[in-house]
């Protein structure tokens, strides 16, 4: 049997859920997913999640990181201590070289 990837999912919209859904069911190891900071929304400007934090949540999967910056020391210290071949992004804000250079794959 062929060996499972290790990926990192990033992704924020609706739409990207399905992806994500399809990733699970396909049996790969998903070792966290990035996605957006909650948002102000509604009358009350209550924080409200994207749609792909509160599925990786109902599925059980962490760590989910929201990085306000995608440069941070902070963030990608935690993307490299992830160690996963490869990442697979639906939607999601646009990669600096320093992120998209540390998979593997």
């Amino acid at each position: 049997m062929p060996e499972k990837l290790r990926i990192v999912f990033m992704g924020t919209p609706d739409f990207a859920v399905e992806s994500l859904k399809a990733l699970i069911k396909s049996g790969q190891q998903i070792v966290g997913v990035v996605t957006s900071p909650d948002k102000p929304s509604g009358r009350g400007k209550q924080l409200k999640p994207s749609a792909i934090k509160l599925f990786a949540q109902k599925m059980g999967i962490r760590p989910i990181l929201q990085p306000a910056n995608l440069k941070s020391t902070e963030f990608i210290e935690t993307l490299k201590a992830l160690n996963a071949d490869i990442y697979l992004v639906v939607a999601f804000r646009m990669l600096p070289e320093i992120v998209w250079s540390l998979p593997a794959r």
